[in-house]
């Protein structure tokens, strides 16, 4: 066993949190990473025990377009910052890895530097991969050379060059030497050379026993980077996609069969890197079109197997779109003050703290076998076995509460540790409510055992149900900044909210009249049936309204419509006209 096997990580895009210059002028030092101090508290505060933060060291840009392997970037602060800043995670108990970008380095690396000055004649031509002195680029170089991603701006390391793998090596060295990290994350290790991969295990066993590789990695098979002699880890991009498409389509089925192909592929105790999101993709709360469904995500995120990540910010549900191609929105800048009660007053962060309590004291959770239980459209369970103790996990994403049967676990008393709910088995299997859009764990309580919920008593953790006005401030029907609910009369309640953003949408896309005959339909609903069917009844009619006036509207376009009952869903669908 070593530290990353009960890890929970939090991540961290430091230019984009820290408000960074978008380029690098080189010319002061400014010690930006000196606020993130406050964020070791926050961290610590919702569970976490380990940070993967980075790009770090000296860029031109992003930070994945290398300067200075051996320099932290001069817009974030100096080499004592990040020494000083390691150490006060290590004294909080956060373990703390890196980005190592050795796939490719910036155009500003000494090497490229001396290659372009000197050409023919420079000692690094061989450093880079098919440098092509009758060929030219954008930059007007004179030569070209592989690259990655098809950009120019990264060049190609030969990660065969005897010289290359040297300098790297000792690059690792340096950084634990220097700043006692504890781990890597290695980027692009989908085209990084097999043989340089096998280097980098040697050098982590080398440095620290416990030294930890992970790898970003997007498709294929995960046990080609995942086994003994490479690494120890790889970014799980497929569950990744399951986990929001899962419950966006009510299909649980796509995830359960994900972790079994995930079980076929990698195995003997290996742990994958779990997430719902990063720098790289979408946030979480803007992907789900079932708002409270971000519930039920969590709970997977932190019970599937695998060594479960938060990326910054999404704790307290914030939202980040890609917009004209840019990342830019997904790494925002953000002020930890903003947020300093947001355990208490967010119920999205009061859910991931509770989540990160659970974690921490269920060892079932880390080293457990997987086994799948229940499985429907709309319902999953399944348990996590470990040294004779059995725990279950249920999950449910459908708007209604629904009753499910467990088998027998291993101990009589069970309990909720959400929600702190204890059933007596009476030592065979026993039956469970899952709430709407909701989940639970349910841990084994020995004889005489006592142990507390992760919510306060009273407070129910999940059934999240959150919407936003118009600042983006996250509100509830109560009229507290946040609020949950697991009950119908609570999402009837916000119905007419979601009558009135139907409206506001219709208004400006079609005017008056459309609104008109959406409202008729919604009474007409009402009257037949309950008002928050009318009301949906009502969204769907504008949504075909405004289809038909934007072009012809098939069949299965209809249909795709009426299927959608989900009132956040259908409202976002109709902001996405505008």
């Amino acid at each position: 066993m070593a530290w990353y096997d009960e890890a929970i990580f939090y991540h961290i895009y430091p230019l984009g949190l820290l408000g960074a210059p978008k380029e690098n002028s080189y010319s002061e030092v400014t010690h930006r990473l000196r606020e993130l101090d406050p964020w070791i508290g926050h961290i610590k505060e919702i569970g976490c025990n380990a940070l993967y933060i980075g790009p770090l060291f000296e860029s031109v840009g992003h930070g994945y377009e290398t300067t200075d392997y051996r320099k932290l970037d001069s817009r974030l602060g100096d080499n004592e910052d990040l020494k000083d800043f390691v150490n006060k995670c290590h004294d909080n108990g956060i373990r703390v890895i890196l980005d190592g970008v050795f796939n490719h380095t910036g155009r500003d690396f000494f090497a490229f530097k001396d290659l372009k000055e000197k050409r023919e004649g420079s000692h690094y031509r061989d450093w880079y991969c098919n440098v092509n002195f009758y060929g030219n680029n954008e930059y007007n170089d004179g030569f070209s050379y592989d690259n990655w991603g098809g950009y120019n701006l990264l060049v190609k390391l030969n990660q065969k060059n005897p010289e290359v793998k040297g300098y790297i090596s000792e690059t690792i060295r340096f950084w634990v030497k220097e700043f006692d990290i504890d781990g890597l994350r290695l980027d692009t290790a989908d085209v990084l050379d097999f043989d340089f991969m096998k280097m980098l295990r040697s050098i982590a066993m080398e440095v620290k026993s416990d030294f930890w590789l992970m790898g970003e990695v997007i498709h294929g098979d995960y046990s080609r980077w995942v086994n003994e002699g490479t690494l120890h880890s790889v970014t799980n991009y497929v569950m990744h996609k399951a986990f929001y498409s899962g419950h966006n389509d009510h299909n649980y089925y796509e995830i359960a069969h994900t972790q079994k192909r995930l079980d076929g592929m990698v195995g003997n105790g290996f742990k994958l890197y779990n997430f719902v999101d990063n720098h790289d993709v979408e946030r979480i709360y803007t992907k789900l079109w079932n708002k409270a469904h971000f519930t039920p995500v969590h709970i997977l995120l932190y019970t599937m197997p695998g060594i479960p990540s938060i990326y910054y910010g999404s704790e307290f549900a914030i939202e980040g779109k890609k917009e004209k191609m840019s990342d830019a929105s997904l790494r925002p800048k953000l002020n930890i003050a903003d947020y300093k009660d947001a355990v208490n007053s967010n119920p999205a962060t009061r859910l991931i703290a509770a989540l990160g309590k659970v974690r921490r004291e269920t060892p079932e959770l880390s080293y457990g076998d997987y086994k799948e239980v229940y499985l429907k459209n709309r319902q999953y369970a399944f348990s996590r076995s470990y040294n004779g103790r059995t725990v279950f996990v249920t999950v449910n994403n459908d708007d209604n509460n629904s009753v499910i049967y467990l088998p027998q676990g291993s101990a009589q008393i069970y309990m909720g540790a959400l929600s702190g709910e204890r059933i007596n088995t009476n030592g065979g299997g026993f039956q469970v409510n899952i709430k709407g859009n909701s989940g639970e764990i349910w841990v084994p309580l020995d004889e005489g055992g006592v142990r507390e919920p992760a919510g306060e008593p009273g407070t129910v953790v999940q059934g999240l149900t959150v919407t936003q006005d118009a600042q983006g401030v996250m509100s509830g029907n109560d009229g507290t900044q946040a609020h949950q609910n697991g009950d119908s009369g609570n999402a009837e309640s916000a119905q007419p909210q979601a009558a009135a953003a139907a409206t506001v949408a219709q208004e400006e896309t079609q005017g008056p009249g459309a609104v008109g005959a959406a409202q008729a339909t919604g009474n007409a609903g009402e009257a037949q049936g309950s008002y928050a069917d009318g009301v949906i009844d009502g969204l769907q009619e504008a949504i075909i309204a405004i289809m038909e006036k934007n072009g012809p509207v098939t069949d299965q376009m209809r249909k795709d419509v009426y299927d959608n009952r989900h009132h956040d869903s259908l409202i976002k669908w109709i902001q996405s006209f505008r």
